[in-house]
């Protein structure tokens, strides 16, 4: 499909550098038979400038969900993808207004997107569905942590991907000004067991279909040895960032634990399981219903979920499990120029 008129038409929402968004434009164009479209609140957003999207714009913040539609329709799009935590969550929950205007939201359904986008109700419904995780607790005093011992990882409930705001502590006195730190900004502060990562750190993708019946895994063990892949290192423990990195296998037992993950959910469409491994056994710290930045890499590997996806909706056929190039992931950062006059 390289004529463009043939092309199906997509947008993405939320397009700034190194993110998720960019990595789902990477995606499609490695699939080819797509015109991208993209949109972002800010001015500098990296892709607003980026060659190959047919179109951007920039949008207010101000009814965001009224302007990502209203941009939706000026593209005559098909499909809409979140490109990040915070679009997908206001995007779900507003799937309805944009099936209404005959646009697919391709994300997860809008219970599961709400229901496991906290971290404090994911893990008790993930423990209460027998799933083995790590000990997690929200914490209100010095003696919730005693629930999960020392040392800890302190995180907020929400809006943590990326490792934004993990800390990782050694005492209870150092957990409590973290915890305190993340109250103040107004989230609730959760306190997870620490997993040594000496049988590795993996993030698996799992896609599912509307029935919940899983389309495919893969997963990438996470190398560590590279700056950007490390969010901490330090006192015996690692906090991993956002930029997945490392080798792409079969991992068959991971990834049937991680499709057990999906299916118990509930999840229909992308989800992400990032976890660590402890026996054997998959014990995962972060849940994201939602498509991941280690997207473009899978992608590179065979397995092009945001394609995979979109051709089920478009034949309602289940894709075909792809045959994975195993290997050597390895990711950077790009630069681009800017004039003052072409900001945006």
């Amino acid at each position: 499909m390289s004529n463009m008129e043939h092309s199906i038409k997509v947008m993405i929402a939320g397009i700034g550098g190194a993110s998720l968004g960019t990595e789902i434009f990477k995606s499609l164009h490695l699939a080819n038979g797509y015109e991208v479209y993209g949109c972002d609140i800010s001015p500098s957003a990296y892709g607003l400038y980026e060659s190959g999207f047919v179109k951007t714009y920039l949008l207010t913040s101000d009814d965001y969900v009224a302007n990502v539609l209203s941009a939706c329709r000026d593209a005559d799009v098909k499909y809409l993808i979140p490109g990040g935590e915070q679009p997908m969550t206001l995007l779900g929950a507003a799937s309805n207004v944009f099936a209404s205007a005959n646009i697919q939201l391709l994300a997860n359904s809008a219970d599961v997107i709400a229901r496991y986008s906290d971290k404090d109700a994911t893990f008790k419904l993930l423990h209460e569905k027998g799933i083995s995780i790590p000990r997690t607790i929200a914490i209100k005093s010095k003696e919730d942590l005693d629930h999960v011992g020392l040392p800890c990882i302190v995180k907020p409930a929400t809006g943590s991907g990326g490792s934004a705001a993990v800390f990782f502590a050694v005492s209870v006195d150092e957990a409590m000004v973290y915890a305190e730190f993340i109250q103040r900004t107004g989230s609730v502060a959760v306190a997870q067991e620490y997993i040594d990562d000496c049988e590795g750190e993996f993030t698996i993708g799992v896609l599912s279909q509307d029935d919940s019946k899983v389309i495919g895994s893969i997963a990438l063990r996470r190398a560590m040895d590279a700056k950007l892949s490390v969010a901490y290192r330090g006192r015996g423990g690692l906090i991993s960032s956002g930029y997945s990195q490392g080798y792409i296998d079969l991992y068959p037992d991971l990834c049937r634990q991680a499709e057990q993950i999906a299916i118990a959910i509930g999840s229909r469409g992308p989800i992400n399981v990032q976890g660590r491994v402890r026996d054997g056994v998959l014990l995962p710290f972060e849940i994201n219903p939602r498509f991941s930045a280690s997207t473009y890499l899978r992608a590179m590997a065979g397995f092009n979920e945001v394609d995979m996806l979109i051709r089920h909706f478009e034949d309602g056929n289940i894709p075909a499990r792809p045959k994975i190039k195993k290997g050597w992931y390895l990711r950077s950062l790009t630069e681009q120029y800017v004039s003052p006059e072409a900001l945006k």
